[in-house]
């Protein structure tokens, strides 16, 4: 086995670049953000020498927290990332390297989040957890596609957005960056949660450069919705929303939602992919499954030494969700950046 750094070796951009099972979270930009974010270490783990192209590759982050302990992630903070690899490769020698690896190490576990689960890879894994993924086909028609929409929560939504006179946006520049940062802490808060620091969304636009995307809807020039979107070969990846509650009558999301898959059709893009929802969370799921799309359950894959996991940090602090809540947009923010890098 080898080690390779997927930030410095040109071999995994182009790995990357024609692959069928690469995302835009194997990018050497998400991977960039990772690291200058939160300080995690990318590295990917091959068969082929420094001599050779690479044919396949499994990417992780060393994650080292004195909260949630050691782990390898593919890849923390993305919604999947399978391991790019031959399907009609012996993966078993892979898999023993890695138990063997991680059997003489200090790591609690190592999890992969594939897309669909390759039972090849040789590891005996035991699902950790599970979410729902959703994906538009954009092959057909634009009329097509919207004649598909739920008529009321999402067709007459979107003609009312239209209606109101709501201003549009996109592009990655600071000012949309502040604007969507500001309606970030105000979904944050509505749910209870922290915000994921400045800097990371900062970092995202600097290192992805053009495969990122914010999109802004304004109502009388005051900025009501935003949605942040990332895009690799023919898929448009729906990321971040979040959005003033005042004006949800208006349909700002729907709206929002319209536009990214007007444009990603437009660009030449095959299918959007609406992201990960967590199982429990209902409301999102039937948001996203009105748009017409097709659902996929997601489940996530963890190899242990068999001792007891140290629990993320989020669980460790359920008393402070209300707190959250009310706590002001700039201390949440400080405190999510000291807390997410120990989430990965």
């Amino acid at each position: 086995m080898h080690i390779v750094d997927p930030l410095v070796d040109e071999r995994w951009e182009a790995l990357v670049a024609c692959h069928p099972n690469a995302s835009v979270f194997h990018h050497r930009g998400w991977l960039k953000t990772l690291s200058s974010t939160y300080g995690y270490r990318p590295f990917v783990v091959t068969f082929d020498s420094p001599a050779q192209p690479l044919s396949g590759g499994i990417a992780l982050c060393d994650i080292k927290s004195w909260i949630t302990g050691r782990r390898f992630v593919a890849l923390p903070f993305s919604d999947h990332c399978a391991p790019l690899v031959n399907p009609d490769c012996d993966l078993s020698e892979l898999g023993d390297w890695l138990q063997s690896e991680f059997r003489n190490s200090d790591w609690d576990y190592l999890e992969i989040r594939p897309l669909r689960w390759n039972r090849s890879l040789g590891i005996s894994m035991a699902p950790a957890s599970s979410f729902w993924v959703h994906s538009l086909d954009l092959t057909d028609s634009l009329e097509h596609i919207f004649a598909r929409f739920h008529k009321d929560c999402i067709q007459r939504r979107i003609h009312h957005a239209q209606n109101e006179g709501i201003s549009y946006e996109k592009g990655r520049s600071e000012i949309l960056l502040e604007e969507f940062y500001r309606l970030m802490l105000i979904t944050r808060r509505r749910h209870r949660l922290l915000p994921q620091p400045r800097a990371w969304f900062r970092n995202l636009l600097d290192c992805m450069g053009v495969n990122v995307e914010i999109r802004v809807a304004r109502k009388n020039g005051v900025a009501i919705g935003a949605i942040l979107s990332m895009s690799h070969q023919h898929t448009t990846v729906y990321k971040y929303g979040c959005s003033d509650e005042r004006f949800h009558s208006i349909g700002t999301m729907p709206y929002l939602f319209w536009k990214l898959i007007e444009e990603s059709k437009a660009s030449g893009a095959e299918q959007v992919d609406f992201g990960r929802t967590d199982l429990e969370n209902h409301g999102l799921t039937e948001f996203k499954d009105r748009f017409g799309t097709r659902r996929e359950r997601l489940t996530y894959f963890r190899f242990s030494k068999g001792g007891p996991e140290r629990r993320s940090a989020m669980r460790l602090l359920p008393g402070l969700r209300g707190l959250f809540s009310v706590m002001p947009g700039g201390l949440s923010s400080r405190i999510g950046a000291l807390l997410y890098r120990h989430i990965g």
